[in-house]
């Protein structure tokens, strides 16, 4: 089982940035931790501040990979694009939050993003990725 995981813009400053709603981690430290919980699945992480290398990211895992896990950060609420090319491949996306938008400031409340995804994960901090491997991992097991 392969899982690609797709971070937008900013999610390279975690740990630094706003450490009271993302909290005091990086990504690559969490990372780290994933791949020792889920040894027996094959995980690739790739991060972009820039809507094109997302969209590219998107296209080129999403007809081979078995899942994507996608927090497109500040996309999320303006990106059709990334939109389209959710739509626009076979494997299942999970859109993630790793702080709940939905107690947020109100433009953060509405997802271009999450009508075209399986599932979307929200509030539980980095974990927020593990739920979301979880969830692929199940859906795969019923597929």
């Amino acid at each position: 089982m392969q899982i690609q995981i797709i971070n937008g813009p900013n999610l390279n400053l975690l740990g630094l940035r706003e450490p009271g709603v993302y909290g005091n981690s990086s990504f690559n430290e969490y990372f780290e931790t994933l791949k020792e919980i889920f040894f027996d699945i094959e995980l690739h992480c790739f991060q972009s501040n820039v809507e094109g290398e997302i969209i590219n990211k998107i296209h080129e895992t999403g007809f081979d990979y078995d899942g994507i896990i996608l927090n497109a950060g500040g996309y999320t609420h303006t990106s059709v694009a990334i939109r389209d090319a959710i739509k626009s491949v076979k494997t299942p996306v999970v859109e993630v939050h790793i702080s709940n938008v939905h107690a947020r400031e109100e433009f953060r409340h509405q997802s271009m993003i999450s009508a075209v995804c399986a599932g979307v994960i929200a509030g539980f901090g980095l974990n927020s990725y593990r739920l979301a491997v979880e969830a692929i991992k199940m859906a795969n097991k019923t597929a």
